[in-house]
Parts: C-alpha cells; sequence; structure tokens
C-alpha cells in the first residue's frame, strides 16, 4: 500500500515539475516577444505582440483586416499584428516589399500562405526565379491582342447570362446576383482555359470542378491556421474524412481531364492551353503536362471568383447608393442605342462606368487582407527602417486598411466614383496606395482580361435591366474575410429597361 500511495506522491510531483517548466517556458517566450525579440520596437497591441494566439483566432473569424485597419489608426503606418509579423499601411512599402529594386532582393512569398499543391507549382504559388518561366508563357494569353481575338467568345456568354436574367425578370423571381457572376466569368474564364465552357449558364447550376473550388476556399483559412501551429497539418491529416480527401482528388482528376482532352482537340485556337503548351525562347520553357494542369486550376480560379466578386461588390454599393446608380445607368443607356453597339471598345469609352468600378475595387477588394511576403537573410530596409530577418518575419500591406483610411482617401467609408473623376473635394487623395493588382513581377497578370469583363457585364446588365435590393440583403457587405471573402446571397429583383419594354 505504501508503494502505491508513494507511486502517486511521485506522479504528483512530476506532473507538477511538468507544469512548472510549461508555465515558465510560456512566460518566457511572452518575455522574449514582448522585450527581446527583433521586431519588440514595433508598435502594437499587447496581445498580439505577446503571442500569436490572437492572430488565429481573428485569421479562424474572418476579421484580420478589420483589426489591421484598427491598428493601423491607432498605431500607425507599421503595425507588429503577431510575434514575427508586420503590416504596412504605406504607398512606400508596396514598392519595398513586392516590386524590384536595384540592389535588393525581391522578397520571397511566405509558404503557409501560398500552400503548394499536391501537383505542380503554379504561376501563383512558385518562387520567383521558377514563376518567371510560368509567365513567359502565360502572358501572351492575357496580351490586348490576345483578347481582342477573344471578343466573340467572352460576348457569347455574356449574350447567355442576358439571356438568363431576362427569363428571371419575365417570371418577376427573386434571384442571387451572386450566383449568375459566378456562372458567367466560370464559363467565360473555362472557355478562355480549356476551350470549353463549364456550362453553368447553359444548366443554371454550378459546374462539379466548380463546386469542388468553392469547397477549398471555404477551407482555407484552417488549412492556413493549422500550417502555423506545430504540427498543426499532421493533426489534420488524421482528423480530416477521407472523402474530404477525395474530394481534393477527384477536383485534379477534372483538371487533369479537361487538359488531356483540350491537347487532344490538336487545335490553334488561342485559348490559355495553347500559349501555355509552346516553346518559349531559344532556352526552350515548354511547360509539363502537370505544370498545365496545375496552372489551368489557378487561373481559372483566380480569373473568375475574383472577377464575380468585383461585380457583386459593385452592384450592392450600386444599389445602396441610388443617385450613383441613376448616374452609371444614365450613361449606359445614353451611350448605346442597340446591345449589339456594346463591345470591348465601347465600353472603354464609359468613365463613370469605371470610376464605379474601381471604386468598388477599393471598397470591395476582392482580396481584402494582405499578400505576405518574408525578409531574406541578411534584413531588408522597408519604408527606411531595418527589418530583421530572425525567425522567419513576415511583412505585407494590408489592402483593406489602406483604402478604408482617411489618411489616403476622404470619406473612405463611402461609395463616392467622383473621387476617380478628378472631383475638387477629393484632390488630396492619394491614389498611389491602390493597387488591388497588386505591384511588381508578381502583378496580377489578368488585369486586362478582369476590366475588360467588368466592363462588358455590368453594361449589358445595367443597358437591359433595371435593378432592386431585396431586404434581405441590405447589409450584404457585412462579411467574413479571409484572403477572399465570405459572400452571402445577394438578393435582388429585375425588370426590363422601361425604353426595351415599349
Amino acid at each position: 500500500m505504501t508503494s502505491v500511495f508513494q507511486f502517486i506522491s511521485d506522479i504528483h510531483a512530476i506532473s507538477w515539475r511538468f507544469w512548472t517548466v510549461g508555465c515558465f517556458a510560456i512566460i518566457a517566450h511572452i518575455v522574449y516577444n514582448l522585450y527581446l525579440h527583433p521586431l519588440s520596437g514595433y508598435p502594437g497591441p499587447l496581445l498580439w505582440r505577446a503571442s500569436l494566439l490572437p492572430y488565429l483566432c481573428s485569421l479562424v473569424r474572418g476579421d484580420i483586416s478589420y483589426n489591421c485597419k484598427s491598428f493601423h489608426e491607432k498605431y500607425g503606418d507599421v503595425v507588429r499584428i503577431s510575434p514575427n509579423e508586420l503590416s504596412y499601411r504605406n504607398v512606400q512599402a508596396w514598392k519595398d516589399i513586392y516590386a524590384n529594386r536595384p540592389g535588393h532582393t525581391l522578397l520571397p512569398k511566405e509558404v503557409n500562405f501560398y500552400t503548394p499543391p499536391k501537383v505542380a507549382h503554379n504561376i501563383l504559388t512558385a518562387d520567383h526565379a521558377y514563376h518567371a518561366k510560368i509567365r513567359r508563357n502565360v502572358a501572351n494569353a492575357f496580351s490586348e491582342k490576345a483578347l481582342r481575338a477573344q471578343e466573340g467568345l467572352i460576348k457569347s456568354h455574356v449574350d447567355l447570362l442576358i439571356v438568363r436574367l431576362g427569363e428571371l425578370a419575365d417570371a418577376k423571381q427573386k434571384l442571387d446576383i451572386v450566383m449568375w457572376y459566378n456562372y458567367a466569368t466560370f464559363d467565360i474564364i473555362g472557355d478562355l482555359a480549356f476551350g470549353k465552357p463549364f456550362g453553368c449558364l447553359k444548366n443554371s447550376d454550378l459546374h462539379p470542378w466548380v463546386r469542388m473550388q468553392f469547397l477549398f476556399n471555404t477551407a482555407a483559412p484552417l488549412l492556413l491556421t493549422m500550417s502555423m501551429v506545430p504540427f498543426g497539418m499532421r493533426l489534420l491529416r488524421l482528423v480530416v474524412p477521407k472523402k474530404t480527401m477525395q474530394i481534393r482528388k477527384d477536383h485534379v482528376a477534372l483538371t487533369e481531364e479537361a487538359v488531356r482532352e483540350r491537347l487532344a482537340r490538336k487545335t490553334e485556337r488561342a485559348d490559355f492551353i495553347h500559349f501555355m503548351d509552346r516553346d518559349i525562347g531559344a532556352e526552350g520553357n515548354k511547360l509539363s503536362f502537370d505544370e498545365l494542369v496545375s496552372n489551368a486550376s489557378a487561373l481559372i480560379n483566380a480569373g473568375s471568383e475574383t472577377t464575380a466578386t468585383l461585380l457583386s461588390g459593385a452592384t450592392f454599393y450600386l444599389l445602396k447608393n441610388p443617385d450613383v446608380l441613376k448616374k452609371i445607368t444614365d450613361e449606359i443607356r445614353g451611350a448605346f442605342t442597340s446591345e449589339v453597339d456594346i463591345n470591348f471598345a465601347s465600353v472603354s469609352n464609359l468613365k463613370y462606368t469605371l470610376a464605379c468600378l474601381n471604386e468598388a475595387l477599393r471598397v470591395y477588394p476582392p482580396v481584402p487582407t494582405g499578400l505576405p511576403r518574408v525578409i531574406p537573410a541578411g534584413g531588408e530596409l522597408i519604408i527606411e527602417r531595418f527589418v530583421p530577418e530572425k525567425d522567419k518575419t513576415v511583412v505585407s500591406v494590408n489592402n483593406w486598411a489602406c483604402y478604408h483610411s482617411e489618411e489616403y482617401f476622404r470619406d473612405a467609408g463611402k461609395f463616392v466614383p467622383e473621387r476617380w473623376l478628378d472631383d475638387p473635394r477629393y484632390t488630396d487623395d492619394n491614389k498611389k496606395i491602390w493597387q488591388p493588382f497588386s505591384v511588381g513581377p508578381r502583378v496580377c497578370i489578368g488585369r486586362n482580361l478582369a476590366y475588360v469583363e467588368m466592363r462588358l457585364i455590368l453594361a449589358r446588365v445595367l443597358y437591359q435591366f433595371d435593378m432592386h435590393l431585396e431586404p434581405d440583403s441590405t447589409n450584404w457587405a457585412d462579411q467574413r474575410m479571409w484572403v477572399l471573402w465570405e459572400k452571402g446571397e445577394l438578393n435582388v429583383t429585375l425588370t426590363r429597361a422601361q425604353r426595351l419594354t415599349k
């Protein structure tokens, strides 16, 4: 009996030692982060500087950029938002973090954020050297010449969008305009990538490939959070159901099937695969099959979801601002006598429409967070202050915090397209902070395509229909955000424009 009591006593003693050592380690870690860490001189909220936990909790809640905005308002242009991470709200920081600078190393991407796929690296995940190879192959697909050649294809999908919306308008049915924008942009990008649309508009439903992609986008915050926790990804693999893992495999298989089918057609049609499946330069930069698959998947997701998001945001803010809606509608309907006149060239003359889209990119950027980079060995100067690389220092410019700052934009919380049209009230706006497509060698390759689609779709919709916001969507913009927005239903009703029904 004595030995039993002695054993229990020993267990208690050992437990207390573990607890003591554990508590001491936690306290020591907090003290180090606050007072001895290389970034200890940077301002920020106490708990966020002391531990990674508040950052991770905010990441899971989907309010990280909302918090960054508040922190920048309190602490200034540079804020320490975790023990190893700095958030910037500064024009020069865009250049210092993302652009090429003579005598400086281009900052590498943060691998946890840009989680490489199981297949080959792509234009989004590749390191800078490998990215240059991929971009040379892909860039021609997004040139103005290539887009002009695809005008008929893009317009055909917009035509079908208008037909489908017209059917719902005639039936006086409420509709979720977010989903219809997604149908259109995924069909367009699918046709541009594979030479074959997903059939979303035809079937009034999402293709299985698209549904799977939405599931991955939803899971991204959890994956990012777990990747930042010791052994987090191993734990996640143990608890994630096999069915969920199979969805990922099925998604890759569908992409591989689409690429094989496209390659087998041997067409000279100038779609993405046509440009990517070529030797570029004397050294030969032909992409492998796995690279074609990975890049096709990345380009489809990046080139559809972000465009649909911006169109959704623009539509919401137009409906919430009737005076602005009237101005843009008058401009569009006054510029054309028939919808057949609405094309790439003609929509480029719609100045107020462009101002509305740019303002939507400011108040509702499709990527509201910062795009993280890592300080390389030896440290770097960011806005004339040395940032050390120890403990893998991460830096980024937060889009939402920048674009909603009164330091840079008057009436930052309001939707005012006139600020982009030389309105004297907004001459002091510092628009250099506005970089929704990023800067430097990793600037969004699909910018031209995005503007063409946004202008054409918005012009066609507003030319053809009067749109009304449903009461259940009046607070639609109150959303959680991660890399992308968690968009809810944006319910509207449509009626055909009066002059078109006479």
